[in-house]
């Protein structure tokens, strides 16, 4: 697992071992490079939000291509450690923030890393199969963590169904990469259908 583009390009991050078990499912480099291509210019200058984080692998991706700031948030302790260390290993410690948090009790507790206006990009990988994307999706689709035009990115198994509108969040591309599914929704802007 690498940095695919960007100022850390090529930078290969540590992957979880033995030890974590089924705790992350990484995001493979292929489907990673097939998401920031779609993303494209929209990562520059964008503030990140990478919920159930994993390895880090789609934040720090975000940073690398030139993000300003990105987020991290996972509710197990040897992840966060995991993302802390790969954080330091591409040098990016200045613009990342790291959380240990069970997401499975809400996301209200983003209030105080909300950036202004809100974030920009957002990750949203949970374990597949389970109602955590959904409530997730449906917690930022009704809150106001969101900045105008936000994209949020939702993985589940590619035989998962989501809605193509939820709240002010429309999904503009859905994609397949062998058994991961994608989802990007865009929030749309007030009195635009």
């Amino acid at each position: 697992m690498r940095i695919i583009g960007g100022s850390a390009r090529g930078r290969k991050l540590l992957a979880p071992g033995r030890r974590f078990g089924a705790l992350i499912r990484p995001t493979s480099d292929r489907a990673r490079e097939a998401i920031f291509n779609i993303l494209a210019a929209r990562v520059a200058g964008a503030t990140v939000l990478d919920l159930f984080a994993g390895t880090g692998a789609l934040g720090l991706e975000a940073l690398s291509r030139g993000a300003a700031r990105a987020v991290f948030v996972d509710g197990q302790r040897l992840v966060t450690e995991l993302i802390e260390s790969n954080v330091a290993l591409c040098g990016f410690a200045e613009r990342a923030t790291v959380l240990h948090k069970d997401l499975s009790r809400g996301l209200a507790f983003l209030a105080a890393f909300k950036p202004p206006g809100g974030f920009t990009l957002i990750f949203l990988d949970p374990p597949y199969e389970s109602t955590l994307a959904l409530r997730g999706l449906e917690f930022l689709a009704g809150g106001s963590f969101l900045a105008a035009g936000a994209i949020v990115v939702l993985e589940d198994a590619a035989a998962a169904q989501y809605p193509q509108t939820l709240g002010p969040l429309a999904c503009f591309d859905q994609r397949r990469y062998g058994e991961a599914g994608f989802w990007l929704y865009q929030q749309m802007e007030a009195g635009v259908p």
